[in-house]
């Protein structure tokens, strides 16, 4: 009440400060006015938010869309300040306006604000103000209006009387039948949700029917409503039993599989697994094995990469009584014909997911039938697919062992690790740690070491910088010993190189060396080559002499700080150029700290 108190005479002060700002040009001025709506509530008290504020938001709604949008965000949670639950229903009229403005993200809000309030409803609330408010919308002239009532059924339907909820199931079904798209689509969209609470009985007779015209809708370029009935087909079928999934359910599915809009195809495709899981092994081995052979071989190559995704997961599902020989007889030669697909998405969709497959077949299985499939795709044109089996060869070598691929694997990475692309070449170097623990040192040394040290020079600089974290997980990987004899060598031979750019990195390969290779070989190894640099005729070169100072300090021996270091830092410290003496002065301050 404070706001108020210091108003002196006018009472009404917060409201006319509030009706100058939401009348100001300025937008942003407005919507930082509708943002402290909070504080002029509290400052109002409960009484004149509900008689005075509320009132006047909901005859102001003619605003940009960005301060309404606010506005039905601030709303949402105002209960408390107009009182508490038993006087919710007091935001109701603002945000029923705000559902029926044509921005949809205003809409949308409001109908999430809606949602928020209709919980802190008793239920006699709830049928007094709430529902009428649905019943509203859902007959509203304007289209919006009965799409944002599409979204509000589910959240009141549970706790209201019967007689009431047979109205609202009514109003529902008129609107799965509306004459506009648009509402078609928001109710296909909403159904799954209002399944979920109506009773079985109901679900039957009821909401099965609006399903099923949804997922049957033939209007011109309806479709949409079409492909957001199959989500609505999988909350329905979880809540059934086989024997009326079959019956109620199945039909409909397996028209929406082969529709003519490839669009409802990718839908089914991308649902595949959600609907497996709803509808049960039974109907999975009798109607959806036949569905997913259709879709890996559909015309469209956006839904045969959609459906490639799902072959791990879908097998992995498969009842296990008849997983193996569903697979072999039923999956795998569709899978073998999408390895030599024309388009390479659903190459690469595959390629992220086959591996899956050797760990669910076995040892057996995977050599005779899985690895000529690995070796085809290791020697594809296309580098995403490459990368996607190099990604996933951990299952692979928990069947059979890293051998069986590692001499085709050796080509396939060389020609990712040369790429033009560059990102192709960054990808590669993200997966060498992993590769190496596969591989074990012996085979990386002799093969992928030189591969490594070649990234450190690449003319990309966010290729080296990711070459010399790769350095540093392979010495996690294969210890400080290793590191010592087969790394080090190499990158402080870098120092003396023509470039400076490639001088840099073997700073910058110092500095991630050190923290994993400890202070004797920090000190007796790293540690002379960036002293050496510090007269370097580079200024760049120099300044990064002193940020590795810095940075390898803490890993330095004591005995090596006042002798050889500090002699280094002053005297960069009086360099002519000013970075060099900057950075040399804060590596000095981070050294004394050491003590």
């Amino acid at each position: 009440m404070a706001a108020s108190d210091s108003a002196g005479d006018d009472s009404l002060y917060p409201i006319a400060v509030l009706i100058d700002e939401l009348k100001n040009e300025d937008v942003q001025l407005r919507l930082n006015s509708i943002k402290k709506l909070s504080t002029i509530a509290i400052a109002l008290g409960v009484e004149r938010t509900r008689s005075e504020l509320i009132p006047f938001l909901t005859e102001t709604i003619y605003d940009e869309d960005e301060v309404l949008l606010a506005l039905a965000e601030q709303l949402g949670g105002f209960t408390n300040l107009v009182g508490g639950p038993d006087y919710a229903h007091c935001l109701l009229p603002p945000l029923e306006s705000l559902a029926t403005i044509e921005e949809t993200v205003v809409r949308d809000k409001a109908v999430e604000s809606l949602r928020n309030v209709a919980q802190q409803h008793s239920p006699s609330d709830l049928e007094t103000h709430f529902v009428p408010l649905v019943q509203r919308l859902a007959a509203g002239d304007w289209f919006t209006s009965r799409t944002s009532a599409c979204g509000l059924f589910a959240v009141c339907y549970p706790r209201v009387s019967a007689a009431v909820k047979a109205d609202l199931r009514l109003h529902f079904r008129a609107l799965c039948q509306d004459d506009t798209p648009m509402v078609r689509r928001a109710a296909a969209s909403k159904l799954g949700e209002l399944a979920k609470v109506v009773e079985v009985e109901y679900l039957k007779t009821d909401v099965i029917p609006m399903f099923v015209n949804l997922a049957q809708d033939d209007q011109a370029s309806s479709d949409s409503v079409r492909l957001l009935a199959v989500d609505a087909c999988v909350s329905i079928a979880t809540l059934l039993e086989q024997e009326d999934v079959e019956q109620l359910v199945m039909p409909t599915l397996r028209q929406c599989a082969t529709d003519q809009s490839w669009r409802v195809r990718y839908v089914v495709a991308d649902k595949f697994t959600d609907l497996q899981r709803a509808v049960g092994p039974e109907i999975t081995r009798t109607d959806l094995v036949p569905a997913f052979q259709k879709l890996l071989k559909d015309t469209e190559a956006e839904v045969r990469a959609a459906a490639a995704h799902k072959v791990k997961d879908f097998c992995q599902n498969l009842d296990k009584a008849h997983q193996e020989n569903i697979i072999m007889t039923s999956v795998l030669p569709y899978v073998k014909d999408l390895v030599a697909d024309p388009n390479q998405h659903v190459k690469s969709a595959l390629a992220s997911v086959i591996m899956g497959l050797s760990p669910i077949l076995g040892r057996h299985n995977t050599i005779e039938h899985l690895l000529p499939l690995f070796l085809s795709q290791l020697k594809d044109e296309c580098p995403e697919v490459r990368l996607n089996i190099i990604s996933n060869l951990d299952c692979v070598n928990e069947v059979i062992g890293i051998q069986q691929l590692s001499q085709s694997l050796l080509p396939a990475i060389v020609e990712l690790a040369e790429d033009s692309k560059w990102r192709v070449r960054f990808a590669i170097i993200e997966y060498m740690p992993l590769l190496a623990g596969q591989l074990g040192q012996e085979f990386f040394d002799e093969k992928l070491n030189a591969l490594c040290m070649t990234w450190l020079v690449d003319h990309v600089f966010a290729i080296r910088e990711a070459a010399t974290l790769n350095l540093k997980k392979l010495v996690e990987q294969f210890g400080a010993e290793w590191a010592e004899n087969t790394v080090i060598p190499k990158v402080l031979a870098m120092s003396r190189d023509q470039n400076y750019l490639h001088r840099m990195t073997c700073l910058f390969c110092i500095n991630v060396l050190a923290e994993v290779c400890g202070s004797d070989i920090t000190t007796r190894l790293l540690l002379p080559t960036v002293l050496s640099m510090a007269n370097d005729g580079v200024a760049n070169v120099r300044f990064n002499v002193a940020k590795t100072l810095q940075k390898i300090g803490p890993q330095l021996d004591h005995g090596v700080i006042q002798p050889q270091v500090k002699p280094i830092l002053d005297k960069l410290n009086i360099d002519t150029d000013v970075d060099v003496k900057y950075f040399a002065s804060e590596a000095m301050a981070s050294i004394a700290a050491l003590g």
